[in-house]
């Protein structure tokens, strides 16, 4: 049974959604049985990288709220990824594009190792404050997969996976995604936003036994914190 997902590599609830969703898998009987599929999406196709502002200047700037109030809106966030096993360091986030990112998931997803690449490029844009938007990054990152720097380089010049990032982007506004994480299981059922990890795991269990049955309509289960279109919570 396949599960679709719907992420944005510089969404913190993406990171913690991947978490959580991994940690029921991990307890789930039949996790043989899933297949996992990583899905492109941009909350912000427009935003330029800027490497002179962190994550909390940024969202300071668009939301017009004050440093202070932005950095203390983020207590709460720091707080579950905590609980998720993440420590953010949105002090040092350097504020890029992820573009060129999606289409370095697009590239592994074709090797066999987009899940291996989504967790790298979250742990380099939230915990070690790498900019994404940099081939040099990328390339550094795709060789802990073990992909040369030729490849890498190709990889993001390529139209081909330009063209895939793009069509998960539209298939995302097709199916009315406006916010991620967001989970689809087996075409049937919807998970929106990091929801906590027995969630994931009552789902999986439902999805599989009737995907075993044979049955296919995507009714949302529940919404949680995620990032949306218009930067909302992020």
């Amino acid at each position: 049974m396949k599960v679709d997902i719907w992420s944005d590599t510089r969404c913190p609830f993406c990171f913690i959604g991947k978490k959580n969703f991994e940690k029921a898998l991990r307890n789930f009987a039949q996790n043989d049985k899933i297949e996992v599929n990583w899905h492109s999406f941009q909350l912000d196709p427009k935003m330029k990288t800027d490497l002179s502002r962190n994550h909390y200047e940024y969202l300071s700037d668009i939301k017009g709220h004050s440093l202070q109030e932005t950095i203390k809106m983020h207590e709460n966030l720091i707080q579950i990824g905590k609980n998720a096993g993440i420590e953010f360091n949105f002090d040092e986030v350097k504020v890029s594009n992820s573009f060129k990112s999606q289409i370095l998931v697009q590239f592994a997803k074709e090797k066999g190792k987009a899940n291996e690449m989504e967790e790298l490029l979250f742990e380099a844009y939230f915990i070690l404050g790498k900019n994404i938007d940099d081939v040099e990054v990328l390339s550094e990152i795709g060789a802990k997969l073990g992909f040369t720097k030729e490849e890498i380089e190709t990889a993001v010049q390529s139209p081909e996976l330009t063209e895939l990032v793009n069509n998960d982007i539209e298939e995302a506004a097709s199916l009315g995604i406006n916010s991620v994480p967001f989970f689809v299981f087996d075409r049937k059922y919807a998970i929106s936003g990091a929801q906590p990890t027995h969630l994931f795991s009552e789902v999986l269990e439902k999805s599989l036994s009737e995907f075993l049955e044979n049955n296919s309509k995507i009714n949302i289960v529940s919404e949680g914190n995620s990032c949306d279109v218009d930067g909302n919570n992020c």
